[in-house]
């Protein structure tokens, strides 16, 4: 399934996510894959990843692997 193919879906943003107009991505689950994309360009590009690798990144960015800061 590519980007272009998604169908309609529930889109989620992080829990952290201050609602102030931030840098922010939204998430959302079409099993068995896992697409992101920009909270402020919602008709935009997505990026679309498999249910193993969305986990294996997501405990990277959980373990501060690409923290930019500091």
């Amino acid at each position: 399934m590519s980007a272009q193919d998604l169908p309609s879906g529930e889109w989620r943003k992080s829990r952290r996510s201050s609602g102030q107009g931030g840098d922010c991505v939204e998430v959302a689950s079409f099993i068995p894959m896992i697409a992101i994309r920009d909270s402020k360009d919602p008709e935009g590009p997505r990026l679309v990843f498999g249910a193993g690798a969305w986990r294996v990144f997501a405990q990277q960015v959980k373990a501060r692997q690409f923290d930019l800061e500091g």
